[in-house]
């Protein structure tokens, strides 16, 4: 395989020419890929995988297999470690295709989501440039319980992305589905080879294949319907009600993607080993979750099925043959191409110097929020007479082209001439940059200094106003404010925020209250209306809804909070996580590793915080020891509500290694296994 020039302005140039004129030198070959999607229930391999992988005549030129719900144990979930991951790796290499060799290109897996990647054995040396990510879309965004992992690649001169997600679960949450989508296209970036070039996001790839439990449902229609249209094998009727036809026909989610005609039973849910429909308590509507789609030029699906005979799981394995068409080099045409670009550009590089127009250069971001997305657009044209390459650059003593709040996407690039380009510039305020904001020890200022390489300078000025929030005030700060934030003049905040604990403990005329009302509010609505509710704390809200209660809590304009259980929820967890300080602070926080075994210097530790970070301690765990009272409904224990939120109450101000993560559940645990029962 020709590779490609290598890195630095110039080789840019060629490279940008090469892709101009690409078709000049390549011509297209079919090679046929196998798609695979099995959600495993966290059941172990029973039976052999041929049915599923060597249900083609021919053996596929590629595999890629996804599974989903690979290991539900607590021990997969929390520390993403399981012996599964190799069983089901050896079911499926034995049940590839036997007429041909294949070489594992790539493993990579999120809890228990996994995706392998094989290749027939001759094409493995025209594979170039493999990276893997994976991104977690559970509670708070972090956790790995759903989410999605992606393999990018070069195949010949074509560049495909693999992904197999996991979305959310439930018939009522196709919302958040769609947000798990768009949270998973925006931040999978892979890095690309030439460090002067941004990442690439999963839609800058050619072709993309998407496969998964992307878990949409059948709306509208009782269970027993949805049976006798299935019994009919009227697919047809039944597809007008799947939630993911709908979405994408409103063009909400996977815009430009197609799939094959559904032409098989629903996968989803059967009762284990068997057959038949769920005939649990729940009895679920049977779905479509398990699904294959794709996106690109030169494609042609040769069957979409599922497969029946396998019986694992509650869900049936689904497949799909697709046709790609890959553009392959004529390396004589290859040559010629690239030599008459160098000649070509020798001469440009003589006579030019590069050159750009910017569509303005100053913004103004008003009003912006805690965990508010915020862009606006600067264009870039090329009006000189060579193509660039353009970089925001450092400005003298500072770490980063910019203040961590803000960000240019891309941040660098090349621009062929005559091309024009949009930047993003993104303003996103979050948990490491809220504290100073608050306080005013910082503004929503900054120059951005972009550089042309050969040609000059360009300043850009970003402003912005930022309005404060609980999210990332203090503890002692928020139990001096009896009004909401938003509320208070700014310079009170910010007079407030500086003061010392043993400043804020002289009497003034208003007595602090016990703890911050916005924690009480949260945590009353939780006891309130979600002491039984299934799955609280592990299943993510809406981030639509999160914004309301954020404005809520910072304006006082609703008495009560709105939203589902599962976003309050999760605007708690944001909460406590945005503290600068935690409940349990940075300054006892080795004492709490030096003696998490011993439950009487546990409480000792707690006995001598200061009194709001007491109160704000023990206030959390009397509701959680209330909520395990009703873990046979919440299916809420111990060990899930101490991993959650020791990570949260008890955590350093560096990142934390297994052992100290382990040690700070062991404190915590103390505190919700007294009084429980």
């Amino acid at each position: 395989m020709l590779t490609m020039p290598q890195f630095g302005l110039r080789d840019n140039l060629i490279k940008c020419e090469l892709l101009k004129n690409e078709e000049a030198y390549t011509y297209i070959q079919n090679f046929n890929f196998f798609l695979g999607t099995y959600n495993v229930n966290g059941q172990t391999p029973r039976e052999s995988l041929r049915p599923w992988l060597s249900a083609t005549p021919q053996p596929p030129d590629f595999y890629c297999v996804g599974f989903q719900e690979l290991d539900l144990s607590k021990e997969a979930f929390f520390f993403n470690d399981t012996p599964k991951e190799q069983e089901w790796m050896k079911a499926v290499s034995e049940g590839l295709h036997p007429d041909a060799k294949y070489a594992l290109v790539k493993l990579v897996r999120l809890v228990g989501i996994m995706l392998l990647f094989y290749v027939k054995k001759e094409h493995a040396k025209h594979i170039s440039e493999v990276e893997a990510e994976a991104v977690g879309t559970g509670i708070m965004g972090r956790m790995g319980n759903k989410g999605a992992v992606a393999v990018r690649f070069q195949f010949h001169n074509s560049d495909l992305c693999v992904v197999n997600s996991h979305l959310a679960a439930h018939i009522e949450e196709y919302e958040r589905r769609n947000q798990d989508y768009k949270d998973i296209c925006s931040r999978m970036l892979f890095r690309q080879q030439d460090p002067t070039l941004p990442p690439l996001t999963i839609l800058k790839h050619s072709i993309v294949l998407w496969l998964g439990d992307l878990n949409y449902r059948i709306s509208e229609l009782d269970v027993d319907y949805v049976k006798d249209l299935i019994l009919k094998k009227d697919f047809e009727t039944l597809h007008n009600y799947d939630q993911l036809k709908r979405q994408m026909d409103e063009e909400t989610v996977f815009v430009g993607f197609m799939e094959g005609e559904i032409d098989f039973q629903p996968t989803y849910k059967y009762d284990t080993g068997s057959d038949y429909w769920d005939t649990s308590e729940k009895c679920r509507v049977p779905a479509w979750c398990d699904r294959i789609l794709w996106r690109g030029k030169n494609i042609v699906q040769q069957y979409y099925q599922s497969h029946m005979t396998l019986r694992t799981s509650d869900h049936k394995p689904v497949s799909s043959l697709l046709e790609i068409g890959i553009k392959v080099v004529n390396e004589e045409a290859y040559k010629k191409t690239f030599e008459d670009i160098v000649r070509s550009l020798d001469k440009l590089e003589n006579e030019c110097i590069p050159s750009v127009s910017v569509s303005q250069s100053e913004f103004h971001f008003k009003d912006v929020k805690f965990m508010q997305h915020r862009s606006e657009t600067l264009k870039l044209h090329n009006d000189g007479q060579v193509p660039c390459q353009f970089e925001f650059i450092q400005k003298l003593d500072e770490p980063a082209y910019c203040k961590p709040w803000l960000t240019a996407n891309p941040a660098k690039g090349f621009l062929a001439q005559g091309a024009s380009i949009d930047i993003d510039l993104e303003v996103f305020v979050n948990r490491s940059t809220a504290p100073e904001l608050n306080s005013g020890q910082q503004q929503l200022e900054d120059i951005l200094v972009l550089h042309l390489e050969r040609g000059k300078d360009y300043f850009i000025s970003i402003t912005g106003s930022y309005l404060p929030s609980c999210f990332g005030s203090s503890i002692h700060t928020l139990c001096q404010m009896r009004e909401p934030i938003q509320e208070m003049p700014l310079e009170m905040i910010h007079r407030l925020s500086m003061l010392s604990p043993s400043e804020m403990s002289i009497p003034c005329t208003e007595k602090a209250l016990d703890i911050p009302k916005e924690i009480w509010m949260m945590v009353d609505h939780l006891y309130r209306n979600a002491s039984k509710q299934e799955d609280l704390f592990q299943q993510p809200g809406l981030r639509s809804e999160f914004e309301v209660i954020r404005d809520c809590l910072d304006t006082g304009t609703l008495d009560s909070l709105p939203g589902s259980n599962h976003s309050v929820a999760e605007s708690l967890l944001l909460f406590l996580d945005a503290l600068p300080d935690p409940v349990v602070p940075f300054s006892v926080y080795q004492e709490c590793l030096d003696c998490s075994s011993n439950i009487g210097q546990c409480k000792k530790i707690i006995s001598l915080l200061p009194q709001c970070h007491k109160n704000v301690f023990n206030y959390l765990t009397a509701f959680l020891r209330e909520l395990l009272k009703n873990s046979a409904y919440n299916r809420l224990d111990v060990n899930i509500l101490a991993t959650i939120f020791s990570a949260l109450l008890v955590r350093p101000s560096t990142k934390q290694d297994q052992m100290e993560k382990r040690k700070t559940r062991e404190f915590f645990q103390h505190f919700l296994i007294q009084d429980s029962h």
